[in-house]
């Protein structure tokens, strides 16, 4: 099974591209957000992607599917598990930024949610249903990716370490978004309660 792959753009197609990668041509989907990102890459640069690996009994033949972030490939496992709404299907419903479907989502923005392409109204409501809760953390990506850093306390590293490497915010970002949660809450203790305050200070903004 493949998670990653890191390789030459040999060829740019429709839905995705093809990345050079020890001498192998790998096929790769790209939902439209993602595809965005690599307009500006000409053939022959170095891409980097996050593969989610789909392949069934009713889906033999194997599709990759690529994302920049690893909680943009977390996030597409969540919504592939809303009924009715299948990988192929994500790869072209989601138009917009992960970041953006969150909000909508933990917002219960049907109106927004059907922009998507192919999602009416009851899916939207199905969505909703399915996901509502669950989407704090990636409401809080950035389109921007990053190094990482390090800080002392453990639970404060662990939620700094998601900010940066897994939601693409820069360090002196994840470090701000951080101070300003404890300084609204002192009470809090466990990485859970940072990523709630952590976002809700966010989506104020």
């Amino acid at each position: 099974m493949i998670g990653y792959l890191e390789g030459k753009l040999l060829k740019k197609e429709d839905e995705g591209i093809v990345v050079l990668a020890n001498q192998v041509g790998y096929v790769v989907l790209l939902p439209v957000f993602v595809m965005e990102t690599l307009k500006n890459k000409s053939i022959g640069d170095q891409v980097s992607l996050n593969i989610y690996y789909h392949q069934t009994e009713r889906q033999p033949k194997p599709v990759l599917i690529g994302f920049n972030l690893e909680a943009e490939k977390e996030f597409f496992q969540y919504f592939i598990s809303v009924e009715a709404i299948g990988p192929l299907k994500a790869i072209k419903a989601l138009n917009m930024p992960v970041r953006d479907i969150a909000r909508a989502i933990e917002s219960k923005d049907i109106q927004k949610l059907k922009t998507l392409k192919g999602v009416g109204e009851r899916t939207a409501q199905k969505i909703v249903a399915t996901l509502r809760g669950k989407m704090d953390k990636f409401a809080l990506i950035r389109k921007e990716e990053t190094g990482k850093e390090t800080l002392l306390e453990d639970f404060v590293k662990q939620v700094y370490d998601v900010l940066v490497s897994q939601l693409g915010h820069k360090a002196i970002d994840a470090k701000r978004m951080i101070n300003d949660a404890m300084k609204r809450n002192s009470c809090i203790s466990n990485p859970e309660e940072l990523f709630d305050e952590v976002y809700r200070g966010e989506k104020n903004q």
